[in-house]
């Protein structure tokens, strides 16, 4: 079982985001059995919430289901992931503070590092919740979350 780990703040917005369409993904390409895949927040302003009603609306327009309830990253979570994904650098270097200097090199990575192509120029998913932009964030998400997909497939062969 390949365990993918996307994180943001509060996992309301990005990472929840970032669950659902990488599940929606995974499944279209009959993965579904090979992968766990789940969210978290490196804060616990949110925990015990539905994903923000913004990414559940443009969710729910592109017919992709979302149950995501929000919950804070524990060292469990990141000892057991594969694939640690960070939707920006700030949750990035507050996960690299929880674990043992070195011990995420190799898990630990930027959703938009593996978006290529005109997401290059930038590694940080802007965070909806202030702007209000979750349908660029949805793109955003969607090329990452291809991208991550494709280079897990390269890499364990699945």
């Amino acid at each position: 079982m390949i365990t993918v780990l996307f994180v943001c703040m509060g996992n309301i917005c990005r990472s929840p985001m970032a669950e659902a369409v990488f599940k929606d993904l995974v499944a279209r390409e009959g993965l579904s059995q090979q992968f766990y895949i789940d969210s978290v927040g490196t804060d616990a302003y949110h925990i015990g919430e539905p994903a923000h009603r913004g990414t559940r609306r443009v969710l729910a327009g592109q017919g992709i289901q979302c149950d995501s309830t929000a919950r804070q990253v524990t060292r469990t979570d990141l000892e057991k992931a594969d694939y640690i994904i960070a939707m920006d650098r700030s949750n990035a270097a507050d996960l690299q503070t929880m674990m043992p200097r070195g011990s995420l090199n190799g898990r630990l990575n930027l959703l938009l590092s593996f978006a290529g192509g005109r997401h290059a120029s930038t590694l940080d998913v802007p965070d909806p919740y202030y702007t209000g932009n979750f349908e660029d964030v949805f793109h955003l998400v969607t090329a990452g979350c291809k991208g991550l997909l494709a280079h897990i497939r390269r890499e364990r062969g699945v």
